[in-house]
């Protein structure tokens, strides 16, 4: 075994289990959910509200009373999973570590709703931030938009549409936590880290599968960010990556470029640490403790 980061995270790793095509999509969603209920609740909050956002689901989540700065997250799930209930701990935690309001974004599915829906509906959403609506009273100064994997994925690839289409929407700051950026899967941590680590390569493809099925289409800009001829314009960087993970490559490779196409970035790769950690802070304090680093660097860089 590799040197993860605490005990925690190898009997994670060390659990049998089928792979991601060997289940049917609506069990994944179930497996997801059940998850979810068995974790602590997060941290209470000044509010948490449903709302809806461009024609669907959300929900917002204010720390404290007053003014705040706004954070637009994107859940990860390879598209497929995922929900406003499975990423509430996350989203509370985020909200009281950063001092900053979250509006958690309950986008589309595949395969039910392929690509683009999801982008589509992320790119409704930061639309819809821009033109501050009364639900977002008082929120008022700097927006950013935080995915993790898929919703990482999310995230660049709608600063890009904005950029070309809307850049007035464009948020202030994109953070995106372990992203697949490269759908081809042809980066070497893909081989590195195929298996052992959780998430497996072949989970990425079959998740891939479900969100743009025509494999042709993969190395699509706007379906891969990595695969974009043009990244200057764009939004101030955060990517984290984790040292054993499949997307790790992907993710650092997209940071490089960037940084060479002009755009303030900063790359950080966690040592010891694998994919989806942000769901893990409680069984792995070293990935609890990345959470809460990442959501004080949201603090000093919204509210300074």
């Amino acid at each position: 075994m590799a040197s993860l980061a605490d005990d925690g995270l190898a009997e994670f790793v060390s659990r049998p289990g089928p792979s991601i095509g060997e289940i049917e999509v609506e069990a994944l969603r179930a497996q997801s959910a059940e998850r979810a209920r068995g974790r602590a609740p997060g941290p209470a909050l000044d509010t948490v509200a449903d709302l809806d956002v461009a024609g669907r689901p959300a929900r917002f989540y204010r720390p404290a009373p007053g003014p705040l700065p706004l954070v637009l997250y994107l859940h990860g799930g390879g598209w497929t999973i995922g929900s406003l209930d499975t990423f509430d701990r996350v989203c509370r935690r985020l909200a009281a570590g950063s001092a900053t309001a979250v509006l958690a974004l309950d986008y589309r599915l595949a395969p039910e709703h392929p690509w683009p829906a999801s982008v589509d509906d992320t790119v409704g959403a930061l639309e819809w931030v821009a033109r501050r609506p009364p639900a977002l009273d008082p929120v008022t100064g700097r927006v950013a938009v935080v995915g993790d994997s898929a919703g990482g994925t999310l995230a660049a690839l709608a600063c890009l549409r904005l950029r070309s289409e809307r850049p007035a929407a464009l948020p202030d700051l994109q953070i995106l936590l372990y992203p697949n950026t490269d759908l081809t899967g042809s980066s070497p941590s893909m081989r590195e880290n195929a298996t052992g680590f959780g998430l497996t390569a072949d989970d990425v493809r079959t998740f891939a599968r479900y969100w743009v099925p025509d494999e042709t289409r993969w190395a699509d800009p706007g379906v891969s960010p990595l695969h974009a001829p043009d990244l200057t314009g764009l939004p101030p960087a955060l990517v984290v990556t984790a040292e054993y993970d499949p997307l790790r490559d992907e993710g650092e490779a997209y940071a490089r470029r960037l940084a060479e196409a002009g755009v303030e970035v900063e790359l950080r790769r966690e040592p010891g640490l694998i994919h989806n950690f942000l769901l893990l802070d409680e069984l792995s304090p070293a990935s609890a403790a990345v959470a809460d680093h990442v959501a004080a660097e949201l603090h000093d860089r919204l509210h300074r």
